[in-house]
């Protein structure tokens, strides 16, 4: 385990409770952090992750966006397979290389875009056309978690990954604005994607809002089928099957099938390309909030897309 702060410490327990796998260290450089490791997990920790080099088999990276790249990297070339949290990295360059070096190494590489598991079990993934329409909303008060990258990075990004499964393509064009309260990156951000294929995904996210709202809605040719997570009511006007909602342990499973990948040969439910794809988007909306929207901008990062 790299990082083992809020997040990182439950993937340390979801390992835990797997067969046939020993969580041998935590790496991180709060003192407060290793000194619970033991009492918590069992485990000794260290500051340095360069110390678990060479020294284990898999690894889980939660550790701040801006360090995935070098990290993953560095564990990838040490002959370690790679769950790495959202994003995947942070720029597109960052992600073809590591995209290539798991190629040329053999090593599985995922990414922690667990919330697809939540959606792959009501069935909404395996519906043969598009939805015309999909908004998400994404709201919840300010932590201090994830802020050295904007809030597109940081929650957004989740909503991008369901977007892009649930409609096919390129996307054309990207409109966006978003407002700053913390620091040096966009707390709030709302963004318009429109796709090669017409539909448009409208997406909303919030890391200072007052109070959690987390849903989504999608607009087929027949009706609309509408979650709101927290409540977790489903609403379908459509004919399609959805089944029941169970959020169960999404980050549990996201653990488990990446144990597997390894330990069989299993393809992950997340591939790396996929995690790229939405960080490509995510880089569209940041860019094209920061330059007020401008369309000449948008289509030109479309076209570069």
């Amino acid at each position: 385990m790299i990082g083992a702060g809020a997040f990182g410490r439950h993937h340390a327990s979801k390992y835990r409770g797997l067969d046939g796998v020993h969580l041998a260290a935590i790496a991180d450089a709060n003192p407060e952090v290793r000194k619970g490791a033991l009492s918590d997990h069992g485990v000794t920790a260290v500051a340095d992750w360069r110390d678990l080099l060479g020294k284990i088999d898999l690894v889980s990276i939660c550790t701040p966006a801006v360090s995935h790249s070098a990290i993953v990297r560095a564990f990838l070339n040490s002959g370690a397979h790679v769950l790495v949290e959202k994003p995947i990295a942070t720029s597109l360059e960052e992600a073809d290389a590591l995209i290539a070096l798991a190629s040329e190494t053999g090593k599985v590489l995922t990414v922690g875009h667990q919330e697809r598991f939540v959606f792959a079990r009501t069935g909404l993934l395996n519906f043969p056309d598009a939805p015309r329409e999909v908004s998400c909303w994404r709201m919840g008060p300010w932590t201090g978690r994830g802020d050295d990258v904007s809030a597109v990075l940081d929650l957004m990004i989740h909503d991008i990954d369901l977007t892009h499964q649930l409609i096919p393509g390129n996307v054309t064009n990207v409109e966006a604005r978003s407002y700053t309260e913390m620091g040096r990156f966009a707390d709030a951000v709302d963004a318009t994607i429109t796709f090669a294929n017409g539909s448009v995904a409208k997406l909303e996210t919030s890391r200072v809002a007052h109070t959690r709202r987390r849903g989504m809605r999608a607009v087929y040719h027949d009706g609309v089928i509408e979650i709101d997570f927290l409540t977790r009511k489903v609403r379908n006007t459509t004919n399609r099957h959805l089944n029941p909602l169970e959020l169960g342990d999404p980050l549990g499973e996201s653990v488990a099938a990446f144990v597997k990948a390894v330990q069989q040969g299993t393809p992950s439910l997340v591939r790396p390309e996929e995690a790229r794809q939405a960080l490509q988007t995510a880089l569209m909306i940041d860019e094209a909030a920061e330059t007020g929207g401008d369309v000449q901008q948008q289509m030109r990062y479309a076209a570069y897309a």
